[in-house]
């Protein structure tokens, strides 16, 4: 490539990257977006940890993970006859693989579209304007732009004396490579990356245990929402500990043997494959050259205003690599907020309103302020609840589990906070992020026409119950 000046250069092409580089282009910006190309790498693929070993096939393993469990356990109430059903984990993976192709080449194809010149390679910001990218070769090449938006990601979190081989000891990225369903495996973590994957493969047949560290489950959700997890996860067959500190692992020709500490004394495990899913942190290694001015915190993560402009002018940085939950669709808005910024300083999103999902059976979503936050900030607030098993639609779908909860201000009404859990919380969830972010009411909520029949007349109900109108509910 012999272009080496532009107007915007973004390193890193996740959600937040690509997104950025796109929509700086859109706006008449000339734009270059580098991203590594490992050794491991047979060519470049766009979409980062989200596309490739994230977001997107963790979602495919479930979609055919859950297809394979509700053949087996559910097909017979709707009158259809199975005879023997087993799971192709190969072609599974062939799925999963393929979706993730087309995905990535998409990206591809858009940045052709939008002239945006890709660069493979590790990128660095030397300072203010100035990148040096090592290439694939192991050559060096230097572009200079006008702006600089950090958009590198994340990585898994490490622990100390658990080497991840991705033999017996595997990442959340190994964890969804596998090639055999193992009989046991142990999970330690019980955060969203835990859950799914700890589905997944339990649904094919293993033995899961998750061992989490702290003594509730999900603690960043509402404690109803969390409690029906726990409880559902448990009749699952999910074998989730909490309050256990792991002390060691040692590996063996069998597996690992997990030591770990309870409250009532030391205990262990022996499992054939285990899952290290303690969270993610920043991937700011190597990012940032000593004299570029840009500075990290003692957790990795880039300082910004609100706007996501860095200390230094003309350096920006967004998605995981900053404050705030390490989510896809934060990193995306956000890209799409600085390109903005660049082009006409009126970028902008709130992060007051971004929703939280966790794609299990049942799905769990969440937006704004929980009950016990409330409590917290002594805000007065109503509670309208609705349950899943007084819907016509998930009676007659067959999926009753679960809740709509909503959380509106006890004087002015407003919507505060919105949590659920049951069939197709995931979509449901964006009505709520929707109204709140309109600052809406649970009134005005209450008086909008819900299809019916449908899930989300769910959403409509516990709308009204916050003042005690719900139709199909008994109201106390």
């Amino acid at each position: 490539m012999n272009e080496t000046t532009f107007d915007v250069i973004v390193i890193g092409a996740g959600p937040g990257g690509y997104v950025a580089a796109i929509r700086c282009a859109q706006l008449g910006l000339k734009t270059a977006c580098v991203d590594r190309w490992t050794a491991q790498d047979d060519a470049p693929s766009l979409g980062g940890t989200c596309l490739n070993v994230g977001c997107i096939p963790s979602k495919a393993l479930l979609e055919s993970s859950e297809r394979f469990e509700a053949i087996r356990h559910q097909a017979d109430s709707h009158g259809i006859e199975t005879g023997s059903v087993v799971i192709n984990v190969e072609k599974m993976q062939a799925r999963k693989r393929q979706i993730v192709s087309e995905l990535t080449g998409g990206i591809a194809a858009l940045f052709k579209a939008n002239k945006i010149a890709f660069i493979a390679g590790h990128g660095q910001l030397m300072k203010a304007g100035h990148v040096r990218v090592t290439l694939h070769d192991g050559t060096g090449q230097d572009l200079a732009a006008r702006h600089v938006i950090l958009a590198s990601g994340s990585v898994p979190v490490s622990l100390p004396g658990m080497e991840i081989d991705n033999k017996r000891i595997f990442d959340s990225s190994g964890a969804l490579e596998f090639s055999e369903v193992p009989k046991t495996l142990g999970i330690i973590g019980a955060g969203v990356i835990g859950l799914e994957l700890g589905s997944v493969w339990r649904r094919l047949g293993a033995s899961v245990t998750i061992l989490e560290a702290q003594d509730t489950l999900l603690p960043s959700a509402d404690p109803m929402i969390a409690r029906e997890a726990k409880k559902q996860f448990g009749q699952q067959g999910l074998d989730i500990r909490l309050s256990c500190k792991v002390s060691r692992v040692e590996t063996t020709d069998k597996g690992c043997h997990i030591h770990y500490e309870m409250p009532d004394g030391a205990e262990s495990i022996e499992v054939e494959r285990l899952v290290v899913a303690v969270g993610r942190r920043p991937s700011s290694d190597g990012l940032l050259d000593d004299g570029c001015g840009v500075q990290v915190d003692d957790k990795g993560f880039v300082p910004v205003d609100a706007s996501g402009a860095t200390a230094v002018a003309g350096v920006w940085a967004i998605g995981d690599l900053v404050r705030g939950p390490m989510l896809a669709h934060k990193a995306s808005e956000e890209g799409v907020a600085v390109a903005e910024q660049i082009a006409s300083g009126s970028g902008h999103i709130d992060h007051d309103y971004i929703p939280w999902v966790i794609y299990t059976h049942p799905e769990i979503a969440w937006v704004g302020a929980s009950e016990s936050d409330l409590k917290s900030s002594q805000t007065p607030f109503n509670s309208g609840i609705f349950p899943f098993a007084a819907s016509g639609r998930a009676k007659a779908v067959g999926d009753t589990i679960g809740f709509v909860k909503i959380l509106s201000h006890g004087q002015t009404d407003r919507i505060l906070g919105v949590h659920m859990i049951g069939p197709q919380t995931s979509e449901l969830i964006n009505e709520a992020t929707f109204a709140m972010a309109m600052e809406a009411s649970a009134e005005d909520l209450a008086r909008t026409v819900h299809a019916h029949p449908t899930f989300s007349e769910a959403v409509h109900e516990a709308a009204l119950g916050t003042a005690r109108r719900a139709i199909h509910k008994a109201n106390r």
